[in-house]
């Protein structure tokens, strides 16, 4: 094939982006999804800022990867603490090639009749602010390196909401986030990606799912495949192989695939199944029982 037909990105980079001497910044990394991903993409040689709200945490990540790792603390939920903690990654490093906006949380279950308003913008302050906090300081630096940025959404964005709403909520816009990210930024000759995961095993999975009684209920309305665990691990490599072909999106575990492909016919079936379902009614109204957070 003629080069003149190829992908101006391709043109470029070539078939794969090497992240070996990039700098790469990622929130939430002082564990789970966010340590493995830094651990990984250390190993093929990159230049890892780990942006975590534990500044200790961080730094105990970072020092176990040793150099060219700089631990930072700021809460992805202040404007300016993130601003400041890209400017610092360029000053140390020279510049920024990626950035991966991993850091959220997740509320206990309430639904939003009866959840505290605090917790509700405490998750949106974190999964979706959080998210354009990390990435708007760090976009001329993406731009000028033709770099790329991953966002990471949830396949709970495809699903109903119910008893943990502000999640999901926060998750389905992230994605739409990093699609009008991905369009922006071609121009430039820069990329971003969408990451979509269903259950992981992190601690925050352990502690809403697991350790919570109502929140391994919620958990049991998933049927195989979609309650498949996949480690943080495994959720990182994912991450990985998505920014070293640039994808546009990437999803696991693969069970997930068709509900994403087709989620427009079945969240039309599933949203009518479950207003009628009296299971679902009884774990609501024990939800609002329990009360809000």
């Amino acid at each position: 094939m003629d080069i003149g037909q190829l992908n101006p990105l391709t043109r470029l980079y070539g078939p794969k982006y090497d992240v070996n001497g990039k700098v790469v910044l990622i929130t939430g990394a002082a564990q789970g999804i966010g340590f493995e991903l830094a651990s990984l993409l250390h190993q093929r040689g990159a230049c890892v800022v780990l942006v975590d709200v534990n500044g200790e945490a961080a730094a105990t990540a970072a020092n176990a990867l040793g150099e060219k790792a700089l631990a930072i603390g700021a809460n992805v939920a202040d404007r300016d603490e993130m601003a400041n903690a890209v400017n610092l990654a360029v000053t140390v490093f020279g510049g920024l090639d990626v950035v991966v906006a991993n850091a959220g949380i997740v509320p206990k279950p309430a639904t939003l009749r009866t959840m505290d308003a605090a917790a509700f913008d405490r998750v949106i302050d974190v999964n979706l602010t959080g998210v354009f906090n990390t990435i708007h300081p760090a976009l001329e630096h993406i731009v000028a390196a033709h770099g790329h940025v991953v966002v990471v959404s949830s396949c709970a964005s495809f699903a109903p909401g119910m008893g943990g709403s502000p999640y999901m909520i926060s998750k389905a816009a992230v994605e739409q986030l990093g699609r009008s990210l991905r369009v922006e930024l071609a121009p430039h000759n820069a990329t971003a990606g969408v990451a979509y995961f269903g259950i992981v095993e992190t601690a925050m999975t352990h502690t809403t799912l697991d350790e919570d009684e109502l929140g391994r209920e919620i958990g049991g309305f998933l049927p195989w495949p979609l309650n498949v665990r996949i480690t943080a691990a495994q959720a990182a490599t994912t991450i990985a192989a998505g920014i070293a072909r640039r994808a546009a999106r990437t999803i696991a575990p693969s069970g997930w695939e068709p509900y994403a492909l087709f989620r427009g016919l079945i969240n039309v079936v599933l949203d009518s199944q479950l207003t009628r379902d009296q299971r679902v009614h009884s774990l609501l109204r024990r939800i609002e029982e329990r009360g809000g957070q």
